[in-house]
């Protein structure tokens, strides 16, 4: 099946004030692909997450979904669009059971109350779908524990759920290894490996390791600006990344 561009940019730009948070970006994200950014601190990679979902407007250019510039609607339109997003941190609700985490993903979404109990239809399609989002990540046997008695692995898995259980075909991911250990970090690693097949996945990671192992098209963002996008052989033997990204002289594993 071939390869579909889902979500483009053109020339995009994000000034604040005097400084260029990105600027003049082109990049192409296909179907069933996992598309890594990686770029030392400040090179603009969560701004761009930020923008492609929607919580920053552009300052110029375009956010194509499908072919159709969505720059100006509003974050929850992006939503709808089946563009979804986490987060750096884990964002999730500590005091309410992973099936009801994901119930008000969903809920969010459909843009109801947080009383997402309110009929038995309501309760039983919500259900369905969170534990669909569960099972999906592997915490199937997790869904009625409180989030905040889980692991800390186990709530970045529950975090991709919450997107999951929305039904959308773009996953923008922001660090979601963050802070884990090995064997986390490969349980996650894998999960990806699988939601690639999939999905269109955007994944910024500070894990060389995992971003080589894991991404089909990998870009090199420095100072807001796009430096190279490549398979990740092309990137790690790119001479500009070794200057820019890794110092000149460096080896890039």
């Amino acid at each position: 099946m071939e390869n579909n561009v889902i979500l483009e940019t053109e020339g995009l730009c994000k000034y604040w004030g005097g400084l260029k948070a990105l600027d003049d970006l082109s990049l192409a994200f296909h179907d069933n692909q996992l598309h890594g950014i990686v770029g030392p601190n400040g090179a603009g990679k969560s701004t761009l997450l930020n923008m492609l979902c929607g919580h920053y407007k552009p300052t110029s250019g375009k956010i194509l979904h499908r072919g159709e510039s969505i720059s100006s609607i509003k974050p929850y339109e992006f939503a709808r669009r089946g563009i979804g997003r986490s987060f750096q941190k884990t964002n999730i609700y500590s005091n309410s059971t992973c099936l009801e985490n994901c119930s008000v993903a969903v809920q969010r979404l459909m843009g109801g109350s947080f009383n997402f109990f309110r009929s038995r239809y309501s309760q039983k399609m919500l259900d369905e779908i969170a534990t669909q989002a569960l099972e999906k990540v592997g915490l199937g046997q997790r869904r009625d524990h409180i989030a905040s008695q889980i692991s800390y692995g186990e709530q970045r898995q529950l975090e991709i759920a919450m997107v999951l259980a929305t039904s959308p075909e773009v996953l923008l991911l922001d660090e979601p290894m963050a802070g884990m250990g090995h064997e986390e970090s490969q349980l996650i690693i894998d999960l990806l490996s699988r939601l690639k097949k999939e999905y269109c996945i955007v994944l910024v990671e500070h894990d060389m390791d995992a971003i080589f192992e894991l991404s089909d098209q990998l870009t090199v963002m420095v100072d807001g600006q796009h430096l190279v996008t490549g398979s990740v052989d092309e990137v790690r033997d790119d001479p500009r990344v070794k200057e820019a990204y890794l110092g000149q002289g460096d080896e890039v594993y």
